[in-house]
């Protein structure tokens, strides 16, 4: 949005907010609400973990039902539904 010249200043106008936009931006929230509470990141029974080695990503897509059903039953609860790599 600052790319754009949005600073949130009154009489400015949002500009168009397009998927890659909004993608863009709630990528950067969850990063900084991991960052500073040292948590990862759930949204609709989801976990989002990210991963920047693209070796580790595939191995871990691999094994995400089984990570998810040994994570679900550490909690105690069907916390997690599903686990998305990114």
């Amino acid at each position: 949005l600052m790319a754009k010249g949005f600073q949130g200043q009154e009489g400015q106008q949002v500009p168009d907010m397009t998927p890659e936009i909004v993608a863009s931006i709630t990528e950067r929230y969850i990063e900084l609400y991991e960052n500073i509470t040292g948590e990862k990141f759930i949204k609709n029974q989801t976990l989002m973990v990210k991963i920047t080695n693209p070796a580790l990503r595939a191995d871990m897509n691999m094994i995400r039902t089984e990570l998810k059903d040994k994570l679900n039953h550490a909690i105690g609860a069907q916390v997690i539904s599903e686990i998305k790599f990114y």
